[in-house]
């Protein structure tokens, strides 16, 4: 997932990750047929029913080609199937990437640049007719296509010729680094390694589209199923999306779906209040509902904790998601590390956990990597400061920079009113800061304002609100566009804020890429992580806990540590 407006680019179009604690990833129970930990109605689950999922954000453009998921997103999952997906189980088992339309995850060549695949036996769209190699090969290069963006950006940089490619609307010819000799093989040449391909291959880019079927923008109101629920209305650009049973989906050729329900409604455009409200009286069809980006705030939670039954009700989700403060070290006085290490020292995380909601909704953090297995975190505090600060450390700190008087500084946050980057954060750092010998202004801006000014080079403030989440389990897409000196981006969003261009990381960035086996991977991009942080270019803050009711006939509730969300390809209401 990318940082910031990226992050709610793919919030809005498959409400995969959550704005944070707001009451909005993005970043999460299972048990193959079972209620999952998360709790449920009584009774193996069975076919039947109609869920309902009620969300703030609608399913905008529900294509393809501009959705911004990985994993198969989590609606759009239920319609479209990729080459790869998720595995739908609980916590860190639901970090596994697993073979969807295709037989395995793919093979690589030795170097990680050319990744093949082999489609399954008895493939069908909702139609009756047969998936093929050439489908996935066009619905990528549709992706492309100027009027149909919104997609994650990785095929174009990773794609031999992608970088250039305008999509078949313009171009008669397509990529030649998407080879289909047969109606069953799909090869693909990279610009360089990419280990982590078969994590990319879930997103809904990698979705069949027959050509013949294709009807560009309008695509959207009813593009072809290939997974177990087709589109059968979509009004208000996805306010009301519902579902109905695929007939020529076959569960022989899908093992991670179950698709319980005979019907998904899917509602948006409601009020997190509404929402929480509706979920928590459970009348009539809300009974039988769940939400995918609506997180129950402090207030609710605690409300809810008392109420035993409501409690009993509360899927607890985790995703690679860490918030933290940003320095741009070309900024004085922050081009001085010590003053940067200061900063470290002084934070006080319990303060600024209290500030996000509290440990129920938040986890102190001192990596910039998650508190994640796959994603490769490794413990490490490079400046302890304990769970209140070391403001005397920090005075010294100061002192050794030059500054025995104090410093004055000004953090810059966003006025809209969340638990990220929002004022209650900023107000909590800043009384930290204050009694370590810093006098900090606040500056809040606008949240469009806020976004453009610490995502531009020219105009990007010397301390301010962060926050990133990966688009897959794995430790490249957290590290790398925040760290790698080539992604620096001069003329436009630019997320290397503390400007690092090392040689040294950069080529350990490149040397992980080419590792095929995620676990020695991880343990790389871990250590990379701890080298980095000795730098002190970022202070991690915390790390945010999700928190959602769901209806009191939902069973089966499964939330892997991929999305941090309930996943709806496994819930039934009967």
């Amino acid at each position: 997932m990318r940082h910031s407006s990226a992050h709610r680019r793919r919030v809005a179009a498959a409400a995969l990750v959550v704005a944070v604690v707001t009451t909005a990833a993005a970043c999460g129970p299972e048990g193959d047929g079972a209620a999952g930990s998360a709790g449920g109605a009584g009774g193996a689950p069975k076919k039947g029913g109609t869920l309902t999922v009620l969300n703030r954000a609608p399913q905008k453009q529900f294509d393809p080609a501009r959705l911004y998921t990985s994993g198969g997103g989590n609606v759009p999952s239920l319609v479209f199937r990729t080459l790869t997906t998720r595995h739908r189980a609980d916590g860190a088992e639901g970090t596994k990437v697993v073979p969807d339309l295709a037989t395995d995850t793919g093979k690589p060549s030795d170097d990680a640049k050319v990744w093949t695949y082999r489609l399954k036996d008895g493939l069908k769209y909702e139609d009756g007719s047969p998936i093929t190699s050439a489908d996935i090969k066009y619905g990528i290069e549709r992706s492309f296509a100027a009027e149909l963006s919104g997609g994650g950006p990785y095929l174009r940089d990773w794609l031999v010729g992608g970088d250039s490619y305008q999509g078949p609307y313009k171009e008669k010819k397509g990529l030649d680094s998407i080879e289909t000799p047969d109606e069953k093989t799909i090869v693909f040449h990279l610009r360089k390694s990419e280990g982590d391909f078969p994590y990319l291959a879930t997103s809904t880019q990698f979705a069949p589209v027959p050509k013949a079927k294709d009807t560009g923008t309008k695509y959207a109101e009813h593009p072809v199923s290939s997974g177990p629920y087709k589109v059968v209305k979509n009004t208000g650009d996805g306010e009301h999306l519902l579902l109905e049973r695929n007939p020529h989906w076959s569960e022989a050729t899908d093992k991670e779906r179950h698709a319980y329900p005979d019907t998904v409604d899917v509602r948006s455009g409601l009020s997190s209040a509404v929402i929480n409200q509706r979920l928590s009286t459970g009348s009539g069809a809300d009974a039988a509902a769940v939400t995918t980006d609506t997180n129950l705030g402090p207030a609710e939670l605690a409300q809810v904790t008392n109420d035993k039954k409501l409690a009993s009700r509360v899927g607890t989700g985790h995703f690679g998601y860490t918030n933290y403060l940003a320095f741009n070290p070309e900024s004085k006085p922050f081009d001085d590390p010590k003053v940067r290490q200061a900063v470290a020292y002084a934070i006080n995380r319990t303060s600024v956990v209290n500030a996000a909601g509290g440990s129920s909704l938040a986890e102190p953090a001192t990596t910039f990597l998650p508190n994640q297995k796959p994603l490769g975190h490794t413990p490490y505090d490079h400046f302890p400061a304990g769970k209140a600060g070391d403001p005397e450390k920090a005075k010294k700190l100061l002192e050794e920079a030059g500054h025995p008087d104090g410093l004055e500084i000004t953090l810059t946050h966003s006025t809209a009113q969340n638990f990220e980057t929002g004022p209650d954060i900023a107000t909590a750092v800043q009384e930290a800061l204050n009694k370590a010998g810093f006098k900090v202004r606040l500056e809040g801006l606008e949240d469009n304002a806020y976004e453009d000014k610490v995502h531009s080079v020219e105009q990007q403030p010397g301390l301010f609100l962060a926050h990133w989440g990966a688009d897959w389990p794995s430790g490249g897409p957290f590290l790398a566009p925040v760290f790698d000196g080539r992604q620096i981006v001069e003329d436009g969003y630019n997320f290397n804020v503390g400007r690092l261009d090392d040689a040294g990381v950069n080529d350990e960035i490149d040397a992980i890429n080419k590792i095929t086996d995620h676990d020695a991977a991880a343990k790389r991009w871990g250590a990379l992580d701890v080298k980095i942080g000795e730098q002190a270019l970022t202070v991690p803050l915390f790390h945010p806990v999700y928190k959602r009711l769901y209806g009191k006939d939902v069973k089966n509730v499964v939330i892997s540590d991929w999305t941090g969300v309930l996943d709806v390809s496994q819930v039934a209401v009967k």
